[in-house]
């Protein structure tokens, strides 16, 4: 485990009606899952607070790219939600989480729930899911998963 970061985590997965979130614990031995929060107005500032529950010192934050590697209108919508967390003083790290949802739908459908039954939490899981692979990829190579996101540099 040489080179891996010792602390708690939160994974963002960033959708167009809902953010799911999960943790890890300090040693990131496993991600699990925390909330749905609903995007709006307040889902930075709940990001945030669920951030200072946990002391979490990272944001990990799911990039939807296409599985040619393009970029889309969801891939625009994430970088601007992890901006928005690094404004707000969060160390934010950017991953690619293409088959996240695919894998989280995928793990319910195996757990027998349908997915109008699994509507309410597969955000969770798909948080749990690009979580865990961002803790993997730190323990496997010792270098965080990702890019890591700045605050903005606004000039007058």
């Amino acid at each position: 485990m040489s080179g891996f970061r010792p602390g708690v985590r939160l994974g963002i997965d960033v959708g167009t009606a809902r953010i799911g979130v999960a943790r890890s614990d300090r040693d990131g031995l496993l991600a699990v899952p925390v909330e749905t929060v609903p995007r709006g107005d307040n889902d930075v500032a709940r990001i945030a607070a669920l951030a200072a529950e946990y002391d979490a010192f990272e944001l990990v934050v799911g990039l939807p790219v296409a599985l040619s590697g393009r970029e889309t209108a969801s891939t625009a919508d994430a970088r601007g939600f992890a901006q928005a967390l690094a404004d707000a003083g969060h160390r934010v790290r950017l991953i690619d989480e293409r088959l996240s949802t695919v894998s989280a739908h995928g793990a319910l459908r195996g757990s027998g729930r349908s997915q109008k039954s699994s509507r309410s939490i597969v955000d969770q899981v798909a948080a749990v899911v690009l979580l865990q692979q961002a803790l993997d990829v730190e323990k496997g190579t010792g270098n965080p998963a990702g890019a890591s996101v700045g605050p903005s540099q606004e000039h007058p």
